[in-house]
This record gives C-alpha cells, sequence and structure tokens, in this order.
C-alpha cells in the first residue's frame, strides 16, 4: 500500500514506538490518528506534526473511546486505511511464590489491555476499512499489532505479558484470514528490548543485563528500526498473517 494520502491510526501513538511509528507514517505522507490516553502528550505531538495530524483520547480498555477515537478518524479524514496497536504495558509476578497466588486482578488488567484492547480497536478499525476503495492489489486496508519476544520464550514473572501477547500472534493469523476477502492485510511484530521512556528509567546495571544477550547489534533497539519496520509491512503487499521479531536475534534466558 502507498502511504502517501491515506490514514493511519496509531494506538500508544503519544511515547514510545507508537510516537516513534506516527512520525514515520507521517514523514511518508499518511495523515495519522494519535489515539492515546495521554492528552498532553498527545496533542503536542500533533502540534509538532502539523496538518494531516489529529489526536483521539482513547483508552483501548474502554470500547466507548475505541469507537469514539475510530469515529473521529474517520470524521477528520475520510477513512482508516492503516492501524498500528501500540498500546500497552507490562507486568512482573509469578504464577505463585511465598506470598500467594499470581494476582488476579493484575492478570485480567494486563489481559484486558494488550490482548482485548488490541481486539477491540482491530474489530472497529477493520469493519470500516471493509468500505475503502481497493487499490490495483485489490487492498483496502493494513493492521499492524505488536507482541513481544515474550510471546515466545517468556521470563520467569512475565506470566500475565506473556499470555497477552501469545494471544496477539494467535489472533494474527484468524485476522489475516477472516480479512482475505475484503482485502485487509495483518501482521504482528515482535519486539525485543527497545529504548523507550519506560527503558529508560531502568539502571544502567539492569540494561548491562539485558545487552549481554543480544547477538547483534549488541544495544536495545531503536525507537525508529520499530517504526521502519511498520512501514515496510504497510508497503510490502505479500506480508501477511506474519509475526516478525525485531530482537537483534537474542533469545533470552529463563531469568
Amino acid at each position: 500500500m502507498d502511504i502517501k494520502g491515506k490514514t493511519a491510526f496509531v494506538t500508544g501513538g503519544a511515547s514510545g514506538l507508537g510516537e516513534a511509528t506516527a512520525r514515520r507514517l507521517h514523514a511518508a505522507g499518511a495523515n495519522v490518528m494519535i489515539a492515546d490516553f495521554n492528552r498532553q502528550n498527545g496533542e503536542a505531538l500533533c502540534k509538532q506534526l502539523g496538518s494531516r495530524a489529529a489526536f483521539a483520547e482513547v483508552d483501548v480498555t474502554k470500547t466507548e473511546t475505541v469507537k469514539a477515537g475510530v469515529e473521529l478518524a474517520l470524521k477528520t479524514f475520510g477513512a482508516i486505511h492503516i492501524l498500528v496497536n501500540c498500546a500497552g504495558s507490562g507486568w512482573v509476578g509469578k504464577i505463585a511464590d511465598k506470598n500467594g497466588p499470581h494476582d488476579m486482578d493484575a492478570f485480567k488488567k494486563i489481559i484486558e489491555l494488550n490482548l482485548i484492547g488490541t481486539f477491540d480497536c482491530t474489530r472497529w478499525a477493520a469493519f470500516h476499512m471493509q468500505s475503502n476503495q481497493p487499490n490495483e492489489d485489490g487492498e483496502r486496508g493494513v493492521i499492524v499489532m505488536v507482541a513481544s519476544v515474550a510471546a515466545l520464550e517468556p521470563q520467569m514473572g512475565q506470566l500475565a505479558y506473556a499470555a497477552s501477547k501469545a494471544g496477539v500472534v494467535g489472533m494474527t493469523l484468524a485476522i489475516a484470514r477472516d480479512l482475505a476477502r475484503p482485502g485487509i492485510r495483518c501482521c504482528t511484530i515482535a519486539p525485543g528490548t527497545f529504548d523507550t521512556p519506560l527503558t529508560a528509567l531502568m539502571p544502567k546495571e539492569m540494561k548491562d543485563g539485558i545487552t549481554v544477550h543480544i547477538p547483534f547489534p549488541k544495544r536495545f533497539g531503536r525507537a525508529d528500526e520499530f517504526a521502519a519496520l511498520v512501514q515496510h509491512i504497510v508497503e510490502n503487499a505479500f506480508l501477511n498473517g506474519e509475526t516478525i521479531r525485531l530482537d537483534g536475534a537474542v533469545r533470552f534466558p529463563p531469568k
């Protein structure tokens, strides 16, 4: 899909990987709807980007805000052609330890945010993508979801996060097949450890302990490298139903 002139709906678009993605797609000529619960950051980013950028206050755990955000994108730009699901968070906790079993509310919260939130945004965007005019390949839309290497090789304490991201991986091919007839593709990126505002808070010793396991390049990923892969997925019409690792060949040990 040619990005220029299309509209991208980016959840979690006000910071981290979502912000880098919004910036890159905007630079490639897309209209960008930044969907995030952080109004201050989202509006500030829109101001930086200038024209072809708008903000929607969206909490992906609240379906009414997801629906409203999608409708605002349609009202503002006329259509949604690209959805990038970057909204999400993590949690650390073992299935059980000396203090008791895993916190049930915490598990539900991570599933609701990372898995159900991704599903909800995807169902609404996909519904409206079906009405887009097809390009020469018959393509009407592209959906990019975000999992994690933890979906495939979780470390100790990543149970809730791994379960939520494994669910995203599990949905990928099913969504691609469900939406094949209207010409909507779906791929998932499974990132390793990236430089984001969250990882910036890590002490140097913790960062070094992670980096030692990354074969090459021996550093955290850069947000624009993630955004570059999003752009490639959108532009490469034969990429569909696939989960792509972006991790420097890392395979983390159990802990």
